[in-house]
């Protein structure tokens, strides 16, 4: 989770570039700052801004008025209410649970639509790697080993074949454009046209 610990989501297409978690917001519409824990042994502490420690108790973080789904991107979802009737009941963790997966729905939401403002794919592409996915699938179940070789051909097919397109994309748009095209953040698009052209991202 990192020195801000809580739990976080992310995608297998936009990876760290839209990473989600559940935010927190207090009575007055702000944000709380995480919460940090003294190390009992005097060897320092962690910063930790899950949702479940702003309970209010001491010791804890303020008391949460909502939840929200939040992303990396700079996005975030509808305040979700929580309703602490039930939570002094049942803990802050238990009954905001359902909000919680509320706000998950949200960040899926969220990462469909990036999808969607990506640049498409023509139909013929899509369908051939769905296919290629499904034949993969198969060939696992009876032989894991040219499943593995097949992966691998695959890996190699991409690098050979994104090399002169991550060029010519590096020439002919600058990283806000391919960002906005490919669903990611300007540092990831650089990262990923560096990768395939075979080039320093620090460049």
């Amino acid at each position: 989770m990192g020195d801000d610990e809580r739990e976080t989501w992310t995608t297998e297409e936009f990876g760290v570039c839209h990473t989600g978690t559940v935010g927190v917001v207090l009575d007055d519409g702000t944000v709380p700052r995480p919460v940090y824990y003294d190390a009992s042994s005097g060897g320092g502490g962690q910063s930790v801004s899950q949702w479940t420690v702003y309970d209010g108790r001491p010791g804890q973080g303020p008391r949460a008025a909502a939840l929200r789904a939040v992303c990396s991107c700079g996005w975030y979802g509808p305040e979700q209410r929580l309703d602490w009737e039930q939570i002094d009941v049942q803990g802050l963790q238990e009954a905001g649970a359902g909000v919680a997966d509320t706000c998950m729905r949200d960040w899926d939401e969220h990462t469909v639509e990036v999808e969607r403002s990506a640049i498409p794919l023509p139909e013929a592409v899509t369908a051939l790697l769905g296919q290629l996915e499904v034949e993969v699938e198969r060939l696992a179940k009876s032989s894991p080993l040219a499943a593995i070789r097949a992966a691998r051909r695959m890996e190699v097919l991409a690098v050979q074949s994104a090399y002169w397109p991550a060029c010519d994309a590096r020439r002919d748009a600058d990283f806000a454009q391919a960002a906005a095209a490919l669903g990611l953040d300007e540092r990831g698009a650089r990262a990923l046209l560096a990768r395939f052209g075979r080039w320093s991202p620090y460049h």
